[in-house]
């Protein structure tokens, strides 16, 4: 049986590298944070998410890159031309996919079935090109990834938004 002495807790000593007990924000007011944050975001008054990269307009250059590509490569003869529309769609899908991607993890805006769209259509696609699987496996695979990686995309813009299973509008 511990004696009395066992049973202290040990106060942790105090490492180089952690800042004093006194400068870390407790638990109650970290907690107090997250609410205003959840009540601002349900309230409806939460900025649009900036971009990592600062104001520059790089989203809009590469969706107009995209389009330009796209509709270049109606005019340019099929070889060139169908690897213009490729890529202009490529680039565009690209730059969209990233600001809802932005805006999803922001809790400014729910885009739960664009991005699971975005594992589950790849998912059939690899499959079906890459195997000899019948097309009625493919599509319960891509179809079973579409749901999975909805389910996880709701819980978190669910978890950042306070609640709020979606948001419209802006």
């Amino acid at each position: 049986m511990p004696t009395k002495r066992q049973r202290r807790k040990r106060r942790r000593r105090q490492t180089a590298g952690s800042p004093p007990a006194e400068s870390r924000p407790s638990a109650v007011a970290l907690d107090d944070q997250q609410r205003t944050r959840a009540a601002k975001r349900r309230a409806g008054s939460i900025d649009r998410p900036p971009p990592p990269w600062g104001s520059f307009p790089l989203t809009e250059i590469v969706i107009f890159i995209g389009v330009i590509l796209l509709i270049a490569g109606f005019f340019i003869p099929p070889p060139q031309g169908f690897v213009m529309v490729a890529v202009g769609l490529g680039l565009a899908s690209l730059a969209g996919l990233e600001l809802s991607i932005r805006e999803h993890f922001a809790a400014y805006r729910s885009h739960t079935l664009l991005l699971s769209a975005a594992i589950g259509v790849p998912v059939f696609g690899a499959l079906f090109l890459a195997t000899k699987l019948s097309p009625a496996i493919c599509v319960a695979a891509g179809l079973l990834a579409f749901g999975g990686a909805a389910w996880l995309f709701a819980s978190a813009f669910r978890r950042r938004s306070g609640g709020a299973l979606y948001r419209l509008g802006g």
